[in-house]
């Protein structure tokens, strides 16, 4: 991995505003002084990840994930530091230089390179297989599904085959070793059969990157074994989450929405017939880290589910997480047919361009799809449907956008208006009255986390002397991050080195380095631990919230007890280590300083 200077990195870092960067994948409000959105490295529905400008640093109070612009570079795009940074530069139009790599740097960097060739040839190997008498199961089946040659080689399409080994022996002829294969998720590996084949009997589908390099597979059995479909594992270059099948093409289309449908073939036959701005989810459901990776392509997307109860049940979760997301959903409906694959084999590719353009708004179809669960003839049953429609209106936050449904959806449900609208107001009233926490906290009021996270207030209101040596030194950490005075009061008592090896003294060390050069920057202590895999646990240190200690004396006798605590330990760590070789002149010297701790008394100015 490259190595860059400090100060280029840091110039970096500040051409680009973290809350424009992730602003521009992740939706976000302005609340106080921050910014909050939907957390893109886990699934929740209210919005926990908190950005703040004036830090230019994010944390998540749900999952801990926290850092920098260059932390959420790296986890978002599955970066190493180095890509992260580059990508920023290139974002920002800085010029990086040339730079030398150490022998395990260039190991580290080459594995990904070497793990795609790998991919690569496999999927070489794969699409030879097709085109062998071997293969002829396979062709037949894509050629059944009206696929054309120049398609089936435009996708790459393939055939694993039925051997036992027979794609492992080929890439081990290539000269990969038996790790790489491992690591590129093309293999099994058991004590009875050693390395064989991951995929068998199975048209295989190539899975590229938005730079149309193969980061994986995904392969259909032919006959009836199971499962139907088998995708490849998480690698060190396959994420599911972060990438879209067919998003290789359809990010270069001009067309201001994108289609998202359900498989492989779905996607397949839709560009064949000329809809190249189809995407799918790969093997799994739509989340919100794949309407964050469209938003960078659009603001509108099409829904083209199957038209079965769990097609319909699909595009209902798919439409909650696209409004979440910032995005318009539209229903694109397949009646009578199941899907697009099916529905543009029976009547065309004109045909499917008139239902794009009939598609449904995703509000009405939401409605639509409850009221089916209600029976219309029922008074008490169609009083429900309606409360539920004025409660689904009441969440609506813009007021003119409301004002607008709320007249389409009494016309379209038979509702009267001035009913829908008193139902409206008064399911807003009860949502003033008795809101929902929000899993995002306000200032002073994140006193509660979730299991495993590391912020929050966990140790707010403890007596410092009760906390373990761990959290003594986080708490002292956390305190002199937000009052320079802290730092001040106590830098004469404690270094860098008394705190505990790991995040805790690299935390201490960046502390002290801000103050002494004049300012404390976070975004810049954030860039140190975005190099190590410490960057949440970093994060979730800054952002733990202590309880308000107002008086003076308090606040003073709460830094002593700290200082004298954390310096104990310091003493006792030393001691263990066998920090002098005459004991005697060690244990004079511990009771010397132990003595001298006694009589601190720390004064905050």
């Amino acid at each position: 991995m490259p190595r860059y200077k400090d100060e280029l990195i840091e110039q970096i870092r500040s051409a680009n505003d973290i809350v424009d960067v992730i602003g521009s994948v992740v939706k976000l409000k302005k609340k106080g002084a921050n910014y909050f959105g939907l957390c893109p490295f886990h699934n929740e529905k209210t919005g926990s990840f908190s950005v703040s400008p004036d830090k230019q640093m994010y944390y998540c109070f749900g999952c801990g994930a926290g850092g920098n612009v260059i932390s959420f570079v790296m986890e978002y795009e599955n970066y190493s530091f180095p890509e992260a940074v580059k990508y920023l530069a290139d974002k920002s139009g800085i010029a990086l230089p040339e730079a030398e790599e150490s022998e395990e740097e260039k190991r580290e960097a080459s594995m990904k390179e070497t793990v795609m060739e790998c991919l690569k040839s496999a999927a070489v190997y794969y699409y030879k297989r097709l085109y062998s008498e071997e293969g002829k199961l396979g062709l037949a089946y894509l050629h059944k599904r009206g696929l054309t040659d120049e398609t089936i080689k435009k996708f790459g399409l393939g055939y694993s085959g039925k051997g036992f080994d027979q794609a492992v022996s080929y890439l081990r002829s290539k000269g990969f070793k038996d790790k790489i294969i491992q690591e590129a998720g093309l293999c099994n590996i058991s004590e009875k059969h050693g390395m064989t084949d991951r995929f068998f009997n199975r048209v295989m589908f190539p899975i590229m990157d938005i730079n149309s390099r193969v980061i994986g597979f995904g392969g259909r059995v032919m006959g009836d074994g199971e499962p139907k479909y088998l995708n490849s594992p998480e690698t060190i270059v396959f994420d599911k989450s972060h990438n879209m099948y067919g998003l290789n093409v359809a990010r270069r289309s001009r067309k201001p929405y994108r289609i998202v449908c359900e498989g492989y073939m779905d996607v397949i036959s839709m560009h064949q017939a000329g809809f190249t701005e189809t995407v799918a989810s790969l093997g799994t459901a739509f989340t919100p880290g794949h309407a964050a990776l469209l938003r960078r392509y659009t603001k509108d997307i099409r829904l083209a589910y199957d038209s079965d109860g769990a097609g319909q049940k699909a595009a209902m979760r798919s439409i909650a997480i696209c409004r979440e997301a910032g995005l318009n959903a539209k229903v694109i409906h397949m009646d009578p047919h199941k899907d697009p694959d099916e529905f543009i084999k029976a009547l065309g590719a004109d045909a499917f361009e008139k239902r794009i353009e009939e598609a449904e708004n995703s509000f009405y179809f939401e409605i639509d799809h409850i009221r089916k669960g209600y029976d219309m003839n029922d008074p008490e049953s169609r009083t429900s449907f309606q409360s539920e429609t004025a409660s689904r209106l009441a969440m609506i936050d813009d007021e003119l956008l409301r004002d607008n449904y709320i007249t389409g959806a009494a016309s379209r449900f038979a509702i009267k208006e001035d009913l829908l609208r008193r139902a409206v107001n008064i399911a807003m009233e009860k949502a003033e009255a008795y809101p929902k926490k929000p899993a995002y906290f306000a200032e002073d009021d994140r006193d509660s986390r979730k299991p495993g996270n590391k912020g929050g207030r966990e140790d707010a209101g403890k007596d410092p002397k009760t906390l373990s040596e761990d959290r003594a030194e986080r708490y002292l950490l956390t305190w002199m991050v937000s009052e320079k005075a802290i730092y001040d009061a106590s830098k004469d008592y404690l270094k860098p080195e008394d705190y505990t090896e790991g995040l805790n003294r690299m935390l201490a060390v960046s502390i002290y380095k801000g103050y002494e050069s004049g300012e404390l920057k976070i975004a810049d202590i954030m860039t140190d631990f975005a190099k190590t895999d410490m960057a949440s646990e970093a994060a979730s240190v800054i952002n733990m919230k202590l309880d308000a200690v107002e008086s003076k004396a308090d606040r003073e006798k709460a830094l002593t007890d700290l200082v004298i605590k954390i310096k104990k330990m310091a003493l006792a760590r030393s001691r263990e280590n066998g920090g002098d070789a005459d004991p005697l002149k060690a244990a004079r010297e511990e009771k010397k300083a132990m003595e001298s701790l006694k009589k601190i008394k720390i004064s905050i100015q």
